[in-house]
């Protein structure tokens, strides 16, 4: 039993979907799973499992931010022997032609946060997506006709600095958008050789301000769920 999760042996399925919010976590279980049981309720970070299509899937929530997204990951592959972990979560564009609602498929997660140097002494590791989850979630876009963009994203450790323009010099090298998690999932994956990939909806542009209503994030996390499901399923 881990600290944080705290989930009996066996009721953790190999593949979890990790989106950051508890209630996100309890959303998608009870709107996409059957026979669903709730595993955590550890510091309200709920965890839940039930079944998809015939295959048992987890979904856990895991808090905003690297750190307490690399908690739960640890935790998830280091107790409980996960072997896939998709997160599904919101991010921000970064682009003036990439609006609301759109999926982004992150290829790979750049960061200014300092985990990686302290663990690759003061040089920068570039952490990539599972590249087998990466071609399916594309291939099952495709089949169920869900435009896709595949392409790099950056994790901020800061939600609130006062300079937008910090985006600019990511933007201009071809990043996608901004979140606070997919390099703490990414790095920790490879290193455990579990399978990674991260499922974002845009909520939000940074450069025009535009924002999604309660209602459009809700659809946007119905989509990118279904999507993320239809991809493990595809083994």
């Amino acid at each position: 039993m881990s600290y944080h999760i705290g989930a009996k042996d066996g009721e953790v399925a190999e593949t979890v979907l990790l989106p950051g919010d508890p209630l996100r976590a309890q959303f998608i279980a009870e709107n996409f799973l059957e026979d669903i049981y709730c595993y955590s309720k550890v510091r309200g970070m709920y965890g839940f499992s039930g079944v998809y299509q015939g295959k048992k899937v987890s979904v856990q929530g895991a808090g905003m931010g690297l750190p307490s997204t690399s908690i739960y990951v640890n935790e998830l592959i280091n107790f409980y022997r996960v072997k896939t972990i998709v997160r599904v979560g919101t991010c921000g564009s970064i682009h003036t032609d990439i609006g609301l609602g759109e999926k982004i498929i992150a290829l790979g997660a750049s960061t200014d946060s300092s985990v990686n140097r302290v663990k690759f002494n003061g040089q920068d590791f570039a952490p990539t997506a599972d590249f087998d989850l990466l071609q399916k979630v594309n291939a099952v876009a495709g089949k169920i006709g869900m435009d896709i963009l595949i392409g790099g994203i950056y994790s901020t450790d800061s939600f609130y600095l006062g300079n937008n323009d910090r985006w600019k010099v990511w933007s201009e090298h071809g990043v996608l958008g901004v979140e606070m998690e997919s390099t703490a999932l990414y790095t920790l994956a490879v290193a455990a050789k579990v399978r990674a990939l991260s499922i974002l909806m845009v909520s939000d542009n940074i450069i025009t301000g535009k924002t999604a209503s309660g209602e459009e994030r809700e659809k946007g996390i119905r989509e990118i769920s279904k999507l993320a499901l239809e991809t493990i399923i595809t083994e």
